[in-house]
């Protein structure tokens, strides 16, 4: 497998980009996972410099965690991907 791929996966943060328009209810719990995901979305740029670590920046989906909306309350769990990156990341820095 094309490990420079991988780093497509943080793609899936650009989803956390509908919280924008379509906001997550400040009355629904996980707004610390919201606002650290968004941080780890930003990860995701790393990997202009070494493209495996690209993942990293699927974690930017989870500014959509818990979301009202079932469908979008789905891609915002695909954020947990984002440590595909980071494993990425270290085995490129090691080899």
């Amino acid at each position: 497998m094309n490990t420079d791929l991988l780093g497509l996966v943080g793609l899936i943060g650009l989803g956390g980009l509908v919280a924008l328009k379509a906001p997550v209810d400040a009355a629904r719990s996980g707004a610390g996972i919201r606002k650290v995901g968004g941080l780890l979305g930003l990860a995701g740029l790393i990997g202009f410099l070494v493209p495996p670590a690209g993942a990293m920046g699927a974690a930017g989906a989870l500014g959509l965690w818990n979301h009202q909306r079932a469908g979008l309350r789905a891609w915002g769990a695909l954020g947990w991907l984002w440590p595909l990156g980071l494993v990425m990341l270290a085995l490129w820095a090691l080899g």
